[in-house]
C-alpha cells in the first residue's frame, strides 16, 4: 500500500485534477489529493499526497508558494492571463523604475478581488460557470500577503519573450492569485497588465529540486520509491520523540499527555519509541495533544 508525497512538476494544459486522476492509476490507489491547486496553464511544482497521507493536504495548502511570472503589459483580457480573450490593449511608456516604484504598494498584506474565472463558488455557483454564460458577479475583496516581489534581470528558462513582458518573482501566502496582481499591477501603472506565464517553485517546504514529471512517474518500475515520508510535510516543525510506550498508546488514543518538562508551546513533529512518525502535535505548557495522526490503524 502506497503512503507518502510526491513532487509533480505539473505540465502546462493539465489541471491540478487530471495529474491526481493519472497518479491514481499510477499508484493503484483512490486516496490521492493535491497540495494547492495550479491553473492549467501553470507549470511547476505540485505536491500530492498518496494513501494516508491525504491527511496532510490541508496543511500543505496553507504553506507559503513562490512563484516566477511574466507580466505582460499593454494587455488586458477578460480571464487576466494569456487564456482569456483580450478586452483592450493599450499602449506602454514603462520603464524598470516605474515598474519597481509601483511594485512597492503591492508587498506585505494587500487586498485582491478574486477574478470572474476562478473556482470559488458563489450561492452554489462557480464563477467561471457565471463567467462563461456571460454573467460578472460582486465578489468580496480578500486579504493575501505578498512577502517578496522582485523583478527579474532575464526571462526564466521556457518563458515566453516580447515587448513591455516583464518577469517576477513573487512569494505569498495561500489564496494569492498571481493574474490578478499582474492585472493590478498594470492598472496601477495605467497601462493594463496580465499574466504571460506562470511556473510555481516552491509549496511549503517542496520545491523544484525534489519534483517528478509524469512520464518518470510512470515509467518507474516502483513508483512507491518515488514518495517521501509524509513528515516531509512537516520538516519546518521540530521533532518531540515520545520515550515510552505509554505515552505512545495515549498519542494513539488521542488522549492529552502530561510532559515531564515543557519544551516550548507550538507544534511538533511526534515519534514513537521506534522511530515511526505519529502525529503532528501541539504542546501547550507540559501538555502535549494530536492535531492530525498519520499511522495505520
Amino acid at each position: 500500500m502506497a503512503n507518502g508525497v510526491i513532487v509533480i512538476d505539473k505540465p502546462s494544459g493539465w489541471t491540478s485534477m487530471d495529474v491526481c486522476a493519472k497518479l491514481r492509476g499510477v499508484f493503484h490507489e483512490k486516496r490521492i489529493g493535491h497540495g494547492g491547486t495550479l491553473d492549467p496553464m501553470a507549470t511547476g511544482v505540485l505536491p500530492v499526497f498518496v494513501g494516508r497521507a491525504t491527511r496532510a493536504v490541508e496543511f500543505a495548502v496553507e504553506g507559503e508558494k513562490e512563484y516566477l511570472a511574466a507580466l505582460q503589459l499593454g494587455v488586458i483580457t477578460n480571464t487576466q492571463d494569456a487564456t482569456g480573450e483580450v478586452v483592450e490593449t493599450r499602449p506602454v511608456n514603462v520603464g524598470r523604475a516605474a515598474l519597481e516604484e509601483a511594485l512597492a504598494a503591492f508587498r506585505g498584506q494587500i487586498c485582491q478581488i478574486p477574478p470572474m474565472y476562478s473556482a470559488i463558488k458563489i450561492k452554489g455557483k462557480k464563477l467561471y460557470e457565471l463567467a462563461r454564460s456571460g454573467k460578472e458577479v460582486e465578489r468580496a475583496p480578500r486579504t493575501v500577503t505578498i512577502r517578496g516581489l522582485e523583478v527579474l534581470d532575464t526571462a526564466p528558462e521556457g518563458f515566453p519573450q516580447g515587448e513591455n513582458l516583464w518577469y517576477l518573482k513573487v512569494t505569498c501566502s495561500k489564496g494569492t492569485y498571481v493574474r490578478t496582481l499582474c492585472h493590478d499591477i498594470g492598472a496601477a501603472l495605467g497601462c493594463g497588465g496580465s499574466l504571460s506565464a506562470l511556473r510555481r517553485t516552491r509549496v511549503g517546504d517542496y520545491g523544484l529540486e525534489g519534483a517528478f514529471t509524469l512520464e518518470q512517474a510512470q515509467a518507474a518500475a516502483d513508483p512507491a520509491t518515488l514518495l517521501m515520508p509524509v513528515d516531509s510535510c512537516f520538516a519546518g516543525r521540530p521533532m518531540l520523540a515520545l520515550r515510552s510506550l505509554r505515552a505512545e498508546k495515549k498519542i494513539r488514543n488521542g488522549a492529552a499527555l502530561d510532559l515531564p518538562t515543557a519544551p516550548g508551546d507550538g507544534e511538533y513533529r511526534l515519534y514513537g519509541a521506534d522511530g515511526a512518525f505519529l502525529a503532528l502535535g501541539r504542546v501547550e505548557g507540559r501538555k502535549l495533544t494530536a492535531v492530525k495522526s498519520f499511522f495505520e490503524v
